[in-house]
């Protein structure tokens, strides 16, 4: 990442109320420069290949992180994220699945699928912070708060 780049985190989230809390926590800890936030698989994978209306990358960049939740509507999470590590171009983006489900089932798909990690919302934040610092984002985000 070069120096002065923006932050981009996308986040795939169907519920808007779960939406809200993330984006909220991720924005009053300063977390992200950018945040994208999609509602369904479809619009997370015509966003990272440049598709449609997210075909400008300059208003559209990779992302440097994706909050992935596994239910979603049009294309499920899971797919999205096989999708996404078996891409030469977008298997380097680390991948977050934030989801309601703790079924082992999911979690074993998750991580056979290359999910760097998975959160079970609710997620407290201070477990969410952790985990972007052992991702190596927590020291790129505090020296870009803006204070």
């Amino acid at each position: 990442m070069m120096t002065g780049e923006a932050l981009v985190i996308l986040l795939v989230e169907d519920n808007p109320d779960h939406a809200e809390i993330v984006t909220r926590n991720l924005e009053d800890f300063h977390v992200a420069n950018r945040i994208v936030h999609v509602e369904d698989g479809e619009q997370a994978l015509d966003y990272l290949h440049g598709r449609g209306c997210y075909a400008d990358k300059a208003s559209f960049p990779t992302p440097h992180l994706m909050l992935l939740d596994l239910r979603l509507p049009k294309v499920d999470g899971l797919q999205v994220l096989k999708e996404v590590k078996e891409s030469h171009v977008l298997r380097s983006i680390p991948v977050v699945v934030l989801t309601t489900s703790d079924a082992e089932r999911d979690m074993a798909l998750a991580y056979e699928y290359h999910a760097n990690s998975y959160l079970t919302k609710p997620v407290a934040f201070a477990d969410f912070s952790r985990l972007l610092k052992d991702l190596g984002f927590y020291w790129l985000a505090w020296n870009r708060r803006p204070w």
